[in-house]
């Protein structure tokens, strides 16, 4: 079967694109980045499929995190250290206090493109068109800035590449060996319930390495992590353009990330990012939400993995608490009936966004708990793996998100909200969140 070329994708139809003013600036972008170095190459992607086949057999668990909408801007040595930092330590959390291996998945060097709800936005009785992430415009409310501009994907590749290299660079140079528990810690552990905590695992496994050390083992495991990156694939011009030939299979994969994932938005069957994922080899999710019918999901499995190879696919359900044991069973038991082999991860950010009264838009972390519960809970009914979950988060101190240890309200909001779109966890709500799924995970098991 031939790979399909942009404007047979185009001709199919898909939702949330940029309409660009000018066909002729996109089209030489487009030529640009058909050349530009690959960001992954597919081994490291079947890698990946590998680990999540692991997954779905019910022997690892993923966890996979990191910001709503990446920016330009915030592609720095600190903000790449401190979210690559509270995704070790949750994978921490999980391997020690859980006994199970974690795959960790970046949501990060590449998700710089967002769906919408409207396709503009009023502000003071002005309309422009709706920021959609730095890969298309820009977030200053001005009309200007809010026009799609398709260089902006040429850059999405270059601090793509800046942020892998820094998170390689991290990982190779040292970060990631356990013996860094303590250092990823100090700067907020005397102040922090659930930095107190993690303390306190630390020294555990400070003596669990040190008795692993006088019987003479010391494993590569120790002193480096696996670590793959993800993002959803939105932007038809720059996922097209990122995918090549593997000179060993003769397969396509995407090389701009790891794994991708197909939103909630954008999973129509006849359309083009079901039709462009379906071609390539990379391992991919897609976002089952509320009104996802257990037929749509054995639909979206047939053609995204009708070789129903395990670690392919990977469904993530974004329900909302209160929707989550009502609607995710019927997709889990025709699922399973079917002997799909499919990793099912947890979204519980997605579900639960409202608007605080300052208009903020924020979430509460009960809700993200209880979804996950909930998650578990059905799967703990079904017989069926819990296997993972999907998590917007940051490494820093931000106030984005309501409850937690820290008990922040919707009055704390504005204290330092600094989210272009979505609200995200921060470090210790992430990492409050870690401890609590490690518990459910040690009950599943």
């Amino acid at each position: 079967m031939s790979f399909p070329d942009l404007a047979s994708l185009h001709a199919l139809g898909a939702a949330q694109q940029p309409t660009y003013p000018d066909q002729g600036a996109v089209d030489a972008v487009v030529a640009e980045l058909t050349t530009a170095r690959p960001l992954v190459f597919p081994a490291e992607c079947d890698e990946l499929t590998d680990k999540l086949a692991a997954v779905a057999r019910g022997e690892s668990f993923l966890l996979q995190g990191g910001d709503c909408a990446e920016t330009f801007a915030g592609v720095t040595a600190d903000n790449t250290r401190n979210k690559l930092r509270v995704l070790l330590q949750m994978a921490v959390v999980l391997t020690y206090a859980a006994s199970v291996p974690v795959v960790k998945l970046g949501r990060l060097a590449g998700q710089y493109a967002k769906p919408r709800s409207s396709d503009n936005e009023t502000r003071d009785g002005v309309t422009l068109p709706a920021y959609r992430g730095d890969a298309v415009n820009g977030f200053d409310f001005t009309e200007a800035s809010r026009v799609p501009d398709p260089a902006r994907l040429l850059e999405v590749h270059r601090t793509s590449a800046a942020t892998l290299s820094m998170i390689r660079a991290f990982i190779n140079g040292g970060y990631a060996d356990l013996r860094q528990v303590h250092t990823w810690n100090t700067d907020f552990v005397a102040s922090s319930p659930a930095g107190q905590r993690y303390e306190a695992l630390a020294h555990e496994i400070d003596r669990a390495m040190a008795f692993m050390t006088a019987i003479g083992a010391d494993p590569d495991e120790f002193h480096s992590v696996d670590f793959h990156i993800s993002h959803e694939a939105l932007v038809l011009e720059y996922e097209h353009a990122m995918t090549r030939i593997d000179a060993r299979s003769q397969g396509h994969y995407d090389l701009s990330g790891h794994f991708l994932w197909i939103g909630e938005r954008t999973r129509q069957l006849d359309k083009a990012h079901v039709e462009l994922l379906s071609r390539v080899r990379n391992p991919i999710g897609v976002k089952l939400g509320p009104t996802t019918s257990a037929d749509d999901a054995l639909a979206l499995a047939a053609a995204l993995n009708p070789d129903n190879v395990p670690g392919r696919l990977t469904f993530i359900t974004r329900f909302g608490a209160g929707r989550i044991r009502e609607g995710l069973p019927p997709l889990v038991e025709k699922v399973s009936a079917a002997g799909l082999q499919v990793a099912w991860v947890c979204d519980p950010m997605h579900g639960n966004t409202f608007e605080a009264s300052s208009g903020y838009k924020t979430r509460r972390f009960d809700d993200v708990i209880e979804e996950v519960q909930g998650f578990f809970d059905v799967h703990h009914q079904a017989g069926t793996w819990p296997g993972g979950v999907h998590v917007e988060l940051t490494g820093d101190d931000v106030t984005e998100c309501v409850g937690g240890g820290e008990e922040l309200a919707e009055v704390d909001l504005g204290n330092r909200y600094e989210s272009v779109c979505d609200p995200r966890l921060n470090r210790v709500q992430s990492l409050e969140l870690a401890f609590l799924v490690a518990e459910m995970l040690r009950r599943s098991r």
